[in-house]
């Protein structure tokens, strides 16, 4: 076990950013103690036993060109993962698109006339682009023109953030399909995907073997280990000021702990609302923010061979559901021989909304009826489901969230001894690596007096990245 340094750091969350926060600090022989509330680490990328098989909350990858990320990755992971190949298509008009688009896939699957269409559409835009309004559709429009956006992205779209797509803001499109273009799509058809840098059209991406949730299982154990403490069913309520700079973590049961630096992973709003004396635009201005609900229904359909994919993005109307993922396509060591698929149909919506308020038993038939209604498992029986039911797992980003967000951030930041990180902590649309760069950086703002502006991740994401490959980090690593 390492000495300590004297610093005792407080942590609320064990999800990626909250452990990798933890396991870095511990490295650093600084004394952590992490509060979860709930009875596993991992957050929103953990992974659970179902039906003797390991599946996680919705499709995880792992790839990252920055290497500080990949170093961590695969520290922890060890020889303990396989390299996947990456298949996802989009369901529309039951037919399966190529996602990334392949242009010429996609025209051949929509017919002549709509193809027409969607070529004139993305050739009008380049002649008289529509003006760009700050929003999801006018900036998706832009570049692919009106026909494959109501096609390929809208309903989509709606249907996860649960607004239209022109009170959504264009930043959950810089972030997600950033400098992808129709006519950047052709050019990589035309190549074949080589030299292709873009994060969206990476054919291959790493899996542990245990599952997604084994890399936080093992940060966990790490620090365990090295003399740091893993609370578990144990929400912390709020976040309160001591003496010297310090700063409490009251739990639900009234008990507050002192730390010398706090690091928080909880929901932004809940954070904000219940700190001492924060200035009313500040709580005004946070609790306009709202998050996405998910919900999970895990179906066991009976037969190993159903369709090739990792997952699927559903773009038809007529279904609820907007994304499928079959676990039956990972990696084999987590379907332990057994011969019935685990497909996950996933639901979004807020807390008011009719489908938050149904049964366990109403959402596994809805979905088992959806998932008949798709063809996808042909006539092989779907024997047993599983609800999961995700509160607050998207940050909605409406259109100008982010002046929204800047005096919550400019508050946040004047604390000196509390850092928000994670999707949830800093209201942010994190994937893992984004999470697991912003424990990083808090863990060496702490342990080694650096200054990184942890806002900064995601928005600015690129200003970070390091350039290293998969294959370059994984000799590296070895």
């Amino acid at each position: 076990m390492r000495e300590y340094s004297g610093k005792k750091v407080g942590i609320i969350g064990a999800g990626p950013a909250g452990l990798t926060a933890a396991y870095e600090l511990a490295k650093a022989g600084i004394a952590v103690d992490v509060f979860e509330a709930g009875p596993n680490v991992g957050g929103l990328a953990q992974s659970f036993e179902l039906w003797n098989q390991t599946v996680d909350l919705g499709p995880h990858r792992f790839f990252s060109s920055d290497s500080r990320i990949n170093k961590v990755w695969f520290e922890v992971a060890g020889e303990d993962y396989r390299m996947v190949n990456r298949l996802t298509r989009i369901y529309y008009n039951s037919k399966l698109f190529y996602y990334p688009l392949k242009p010429f896939d996609a025209l051949r699957k929509l017919g002549i006339f709509q193809s027409i269409h969607s070529l004139s559409s993305y050739l009008a835009e380049k002649i008289r682009p529509t003006p760009d309004t700050g929003t999801f559709e006018s900036w998706v429009v832009r570049r692919f023109g009106y026909k494959l956006y109501s096609t390929f992205f809208k309903t989509y779209s709606e249907k996860l953030w649960g607004i239209p797509c022109t009170d959504l803001d264009e930043d959950f499109a810089a972030q997600r399909i950033k400098k992808l273009s129709l006519w950047e799509a052709v050019k990589n058809a035309f190549k074949g995907g080589k030299g292709n840098t873009h994060k969206t059209l990476i054919d291959q991406f790493a899996y542990p073997i245990g599952g997604n949730g084994m890399i936080y299982n093992r940060m966990a154990d790490f620090v365990s280990r090295h003399g740091g403490r893993i609370h578990l069913k144990s929400p912390v309520f709020s976040v309160v000021t001591g003496t010297n700079d310090q700063y409490g973590l009251t739990q639900e049961d009234g008990t507050t702990l002192f730390f010398d630096h706090v690091i928080s992973t909880m929901p932004l709003t809940l954070l904000v609302n219940r700190l001492p004396n924060v200035p009313v635009l500040v709580k005004n201005r946070v609790n306009s923010l709202t998050f996405r609900n998910t919900i999970l229904v895990y179906l066991k359909v009976e037969s190993d061979r159903l369709f090739p994919d990792n997952w699927l993005y559903v773009h038809s109307k007529e279904l609820l559901t907007g994304r499928i993922t079959n676990f039956r396509n990972w990696v084999p060591e987590i379907n332990r021989n057994e011969k019935a698929s685990i497909l996950t149909l996933e639901y979004w919506c807020y807390n008011e909304d009719e489908i938050w308020q149904k049964t366990d038993d109403e959402l596994i038939q809805i979905a088992s009826e959806e998932l008949k209604k798709t063809g996808l498992v042909g006539s092989a029986a779907i024997s047993a489901g599983f609800v999961k039911r995700l509160a607050r797992s998207y940050p909605v980003y409406s259109k100008g969230y982010k002046d929204v967000l800047k005096p919550v951030q400019d508050y946040l930041s004047s604390l000196k001894g509390l850092s928000v990180i994670g999707r949830y902590g800093s209201f942010k649309y994190n994937n893992q690596d984004h999470s697991i760069l912003m424990g990083i950086l808090a863990a060496e703002n702490i342990s080694s007096d650096m200054n990184h502006d942890l806002w900064e991740i995601n928005t600015d994401y690129e200003s970070y990245q390091e350039s290293a490959s998969i294959e370059n980090l994984q000799s590296e690593v070895a």
